[in-house]
């Protein structure tokens, strides 16, 4: 956003004031003064400042900031609506669960009894949110009630595949029998799929893979066209509050047990009134089970003063509301975010520049930051979906764009070679160092893309430690530690990225590249994680108390290697989806039970023969698999290719030869934990389908 500099009349008497230095010829005397790779430095940083403005959905924390922000323009400016009289839920509640005595699988003679009597209510349609994935006893009856059903009526359906964490395989077959036998004209079954935010909450509607039945909603009513694989932000309402403080919710809610009682025509002309017209949702209204949270559940509710999750059912009923009132939201095109995104900067950039007095700042500031926290209200009021709205990420743009342009303007003249001589010897290996003292050129002022090799690092349990011993043992501990681990990734040849507590950062392949990076890179993490032993070792002398082991990520890719950052701070590093995937393949030892990770695409160049495959994981916040490895010198060549038969067997579909090497490497590993794992990780997953990690 800019702002127009004042000019002070020519008689005016402030001496203490200066003249305003116009902003153009600021710019330009900064791009002058700055040089070629200063204002290419500070051009990249504004070109990040920009993917934070438009991509900070997808960031960790920055991420969980923009779900934040999100639910709570979804909850204020949720219209407030009274009784949807086109929707009633009938379900099971905690009542009806005590006087039937049945729990799980839900009692069904109740539910066939309720549906005899629905079904000549002349209800539009009805949808069961109960899969019948378990057999019961009373199932004929319930079997012989659905196949008889005049009313259009839609039956759970839920699958492995698109849902793990819910049904499992025999479940699943179950199901599929079931559903099969009761199909008819009239009885369909109907997706009951919902997908969650990494933060588990319910935000969008679900994407509709053509392997499953239609999606509840779009099943019980019609649904344009243009919006059958609608994955836009669900319209969840509140119930309009009464004069006296009084509520009604927003869908009724009534026990199955009122219709499931023996009814005379009489009685269900009655009950008729409260099912006639109407779209019926049959579930369950249960403590702790088929519980979601919502945007509605991060702020308490004024009458309970709690953080209110909602039933399975009731969500149904909010997708299938917003589809009826055909109050579909429209995002803003992913052009319009990207320009956004760089006026935000430009406006960050631009504000650091302003040469007038302090209040008129600061009133441009306040004015900018107004717009940040206004402007996306305003659209969530008016219709558009923005649930991929950068807002926090714009005020992190703007900043990094002020802090860009404003630290270019005041580093002109800096010596960016001092800073490069003196980091070189802590950082980078002695032969590097030597190379790039004698050719500076090749250590990269700009950043460039590169073949890296990655290596992430973290000790277990010494964030415990640090709050048991005096601030001063801390410190003389992690540097011994870090001592160990740095002097192994320099003689290695590596590159010291950065130090993050007590993890290390090290990468091979930049500034400059040889051809054994990567048996050097495998090396120095099997040698980091032995060191890391040692240290456990020698620590066990000293009256501390014990830490955990070092766990090691080793991933190879491309990234961005250069220096980045700004006056008093430059860092040599490296960006890019590689160095996330070394991160995440450290913080998967913990869960593989393993202390090295390496990924197939580092174990193909990393020149060892020690390796052992643990099979295919989806990483924590991760899309595609990853097939890992592990070192193993302490088993045998005979040892080793057993287990990579069994994970070969497994992955060729070989169930005859899985079985045997399983049931082998179970007697001959009981006791060692990965391998144990492994074969769990394996019998829970299909041919080609990877373990998915939390």
């Amino acid at each position: 956003m800019a702002t127009s500099t004042i000019d002070m009349p020519a008689n005016a008497a402030t001496p203490d004031v200066r003249s305003a230095v116009p902003l153009r010829k600021r710019i330009r005397r900064l791009a002058m003064q700055l040089g070629p790779s200063r204002m290419a430095a500070t051009i990249l940083f504004l070109i990040v400042a920009i993917l934070f403005a438009r991509l900070s959905w997808q960031m960790p924390l920055i991420g969980d900031a923009e779900r934040a922000l999100y639910d709570a323009r979804a909850t204020l400016m949720a219209p407030q609506v009274g009784q949807d009289k086109r929707i009633v839920m009938v379900t099971y509640n905690d009542e009806t669960l005590f006087n039937t005595g049945i729990r799980s699988p839900l009692d069904r003679t109740i539910l066939a009894k309720a549906l005899a009597n629905l079904d000549q209510m002349d209800a539009k349609a009805i949808g069961i949110d109960i899969a019948f994935d378990s057999p019961r006893p009373d199932d004929p009856v319930l079997q012989a009630q659905l196949r008889a059903m005049k009313t259009p009526t839609w039956l759970a359906y839920a699958e492995q595949a698109s849902n793990p964490n819910t049904i499992f395989y025999e479940q699943q077959k179950f199901l599929e029998s079931y559903l099969a036998a009761v199909t008819t004209a009239r009885t369909r079954p109907t997706s009951v799929l919902f997908r969650t935010d990494n933060d588990g909450v319910i935000r969008r509607w679900p994407d509709r893979p053509k392997n499953l039945p239609p999606l509840m909603a779009n099943a019980l009513a019609p649904v344009d066209p243009a919006h059958a694989d609608y994955q836009g932000n669900i319209r969840f309402r509140v119930p309009a509050r009464a004069e006296k403080g009084q509520e009604e919710p927003v869908f009724a809610n009534i026990p199955i047990d009122t219709f499931a009682i023996p009814m005379d025509d009489a009685t269900r002309a009655g009950f008729s009134e409260l099912i006639k017209d109407r779209y019926v949702l049959i579930g369950g209204d249960i403590i702790d089970n088929d519980q979601f949270n919502t945007p509605l559940s991060r702020f308490t509710d004024p009458i309970t003063g709690l953080h209110e999750t909602m039933i399975g059912l009731e969500v149904h009923a909010h997708m299938l509301a917003q589809q009826l009132d055909k109050d579909w939201s429209a995002p803003l095109p992913g052009f319009s975010l990207w320009v956004l995104a760089v006026l935000v900067v430009i406006a960050g950039g631009l504000t650091s520049l302003i040469d007038v007095r302090a209040r008129w700042v600061a009133l441009a500031f306040l004015v900018q930051m107004a717009f940040f926290i206004a402007f996306p209200f305003w659209l969530q009021g008016h219709g558009v979906d923005t649930t991929t709205l950068p807002a926090f990420g714009w005020a992190i743009g703007w900043l990094f764009g002020y802090a860009a342009v404003g630290t270019a303007a005041r580093t002109i003249g800096s010596r960016q070679r001092a800073f490069a001589q003196s980091a070189l010897g802590k950082y980078l290996p002695a032969d590097i160092a030597a190379q790039i003292m004698r050719d500076p050129d090749q250590l990269s002022l700009h950043g460039e893309r590169r073949n890296i090799y990655c290596v992430f690092t973290d000790l277990e349990g010494f964030t415990k430690l640090s709050h048991a011993v005096t601030p001063e043992t801390v410190a003389r501990l992690l540097n011994e530690y870090l001592d160990r681990l740095s002097d192994i990734v320099l003689g290695h040849g590596g590159t010291i990225d950065k130090f993050v507590g007590d993890a290390i950062v090290a990468f091979w392949g930049a500034p400059i590249s040889r051809p054994d990076d990567g048996a050097q890179a495998a090396a120095a993490a099997l040698a980091m994680y032995a060191a890391g032993e040692q240290f456990r070792i020698d620590l066990a002398d000293e009256d501390v108390p014990p830490i955990g082991m070092t766990r090691v990520g080793l991933h190879v890719g491309d990234a961005i290697v250069g220096n980045f950052g700004g006056e008093g701070r430059i860092q040599y590093t490296a960006l890019g989806d590689s160095m996330n995937t070394a991160s995440r393949l450290e913080s998967a030892n913990k869960s593989l039970k393993t202390g090295v990770l390496i990924s197939a695409e580092a174990a193909a160049r990393a020149e060892r023969d020690d390796l052992v495959p643990m099979g295919r994981v989806t990483l924590r916040g991760r899309a595609q698999p990853v097939d890992v490895l592990t070192p193993r010198p302490d088993l045998s060549p005979a040892q080793r290719a057993r287990v990579a038969a069994l994970v070969a067997a497994h992955a060729a579909d070989d169930k005859a030869a899985y079985v045997t090497a399983a049931t082998a490497l179970q007697q001959e590993f009981g006791k060692d934990s990965s391998i144990m794992f492994l074969i769990e990780r394996l019998n829970e997953t299909e041919k080609g389908e990877s373990y998915v990690l939390s």
